[in-house]
């Protein structure tokens, strides 16, 4: 006999992006979740799933069902829930179909791709009745949700602008023109699979509707042609070839245990390459994005992204009636190759070259009208995220307590609301015109400025 207050999960799609779902599900959460069953195409990557779990608690690993059988591994394995981590293309389908096979679902972001997309999963939650958890866990970071404490406070008084700019260095950002990323059929570029996060950060410190989008943008840096314009000559298809490269785009995936054992060993199964050179050609997604959005209460986001910084981190630059909030996140200040000559892949430098150096870390300044700034302190945690990952994790296996004063748990119509962003930048940048957010036609997509109603999702 099970312990019914123990809920059964699946997993669909075991790469990466699975990895801290399993941990969790396999370590700290059995006592409330049980892992049964995996999804998944590959069988070199269930292989290395299955090496997760084994290590962590005792038993036979999970059951192996395909995509095909997602149905079926549902119902012979009587699942409560599964956890959707399959690339960003296959979110709709697979949420939908478990949805409509009677599970819940806890879904990466971003929701999904594409309009069609959108609309296919708020029908499959209508219909079904069962329930979809996001997990944008940049709302979970100790910093940003610093920063909400203090717009939900009124301490910098309405909101009247934002300025929102954030880097990816040449390993993290690179590593979106070596993926599946790459391809914007797939993935609907990085103003939906990156920015959603920043998108849903923005929609949430706000606690506002958007309502209207520009953008322009486009690929700059990385891809053949800015190569051949900046005489970088021949270079080889990827980066795990035979000597090894040292240059510091070159991603050899026989390094990396973890790359090694999801990628380059699994990929006699389907052919799917990891490492991709960053200036071969098929490369359809931007590197450099400017947006303005408007909200429903009149603030105004002026916002970037650009993917081949030297450091990586973020700044948010909030005015308001009555002050101003600053936040500043450097998480790594610079991108330095080890003594072979090649990029550390789990490098976390934190350069410090001086008071005129660029310094790691995190700083939140408040300000109001007529005053000096004040620091806030925010208590970084361990783990991902300083911390937020694990909080993450509570709330998605063990329930929201009533503590969470911030609304930090993402339903469904959050997901709607970054990815509406995202999808009318891509229309804006392909139009060269302002796209009104009600122009996308969103099911779901509703509320007034005063109460976004994805607030009570």
């Amino acid at each position: 006999m099970t312990d019914s207050s123990v809920r059964r999960y699946g997993v669909v799609g075991t790469g990466a992006r699975a990895q801290m779902f399993v941990r969790a599900l396999a370590g700290d959460f059995t006592d409330v979740a049980e892992l049964v069953a995996w999804c998944e195409p590959n069988p070199a990557r269930m292989d290395h799933a299955d090496r997760l779990v084994t290590e962590r608690r005792p038993g036979p690993p999970p059951v192996r069902y395909a995509p095909d059988d997602l149905e079926r591994m549902i119902a012979e394995q009587r699942l409560d829930a599964v956890v959707v981590t399959s690339p960003d293309w296959t979110h709709a389908e697979m949420a939908s179909r478990a949805l409509r096979a009677g599970a819940d679902v806890v879904l990466e972001k971003p929701l999904t791709t594409s309009l069609d997309g959108c609309r296919t999963i708020v029908s499959a939650i209508e219909d079904s009745g069962r329930s979809l958890v996001l997990t944008f866990n940049y709302r979970y970071s100790p910093r940003n949700a610093a920063l909400k404490e203090v717009l939900a406070a009124g301490e910098i008084g309405e909101v009247t602008s934002v300025h929102f700019e954030w880097v990816l260095d040449t390993m993290h950002g690179a590593d979106y023109f070596r993926r599946w990323h790459r391809d914007k059929k797939r993935s609907a570029g990085l103003a939906v699979h990156k920015a959603s996060h920043h998108f849903d950060l923005m929609n949430w410190w706000l606690a506002d509707v958007p309502e209207w989008v520009f953008a322009k943008g486009g690929l700059r840096f990385y891809g053949d042609a800015n190569a051949r314009a900046r005489g970088l000559g021949d270079r080889p298809s990827r980066g795990t070839v035979d000597p090894p490269s040292i240059d510091p785009f070159a991603l050899d995936l026989r390094v990396d245990p973890v790359l090694r054992s999801l990628y380059w060993e699994a990929e006699k199964h389907d052919g799917y390459l990891r490492d991709r050179d960053v200036f071969s050609p098929g490369i359809t997604i931007e590197d450099n994005l400017s947006v303005m959005v408007g909200y429903g209460r009149g603030a105004v986001l002026t916002y970037s992204l650009n993917a081949h910084s030297p450091w990586e981190g973020y700044r948010v630059t909030v005015n308001g009636t009555e002050g101003r909030a600053e936040l500043e996140v450097v998480e790594r200040a610079a991108v330095l190759p080890g003594p072979d000559g090649r990029i550390i892949l789990d490098a976390s430098s934190v350069v410090d070259s001086g008071e005129d150096g660029r310094r790691g870390g995190t700083r939140l300044l408040v300000q109001r009208h007529w005053e000096t700034a004040r620091k806030v302190r925010i208590a970084e945690n361990e783990g991902g995220h300083g911390g937020g990952d694990a909080l993450l994790l509570s709330d998605v296996f063990r329930g929201v307590t009533a503590a969470d004063r911030l609304g930090r748990q993402a339903g469904y119509r959050d997901g709607l609301a970054s990815v509406a962003v995202g999808l009318a930048v891509n229309t804006s940048m392909t139009t060269g015109r302002p796209v009104q957010i009600e122009e996308l036609g969103l099911p779901g997509l509703t509320g007034t400025a005063a109460q976004p109603a994805w607030e009570t999702s």
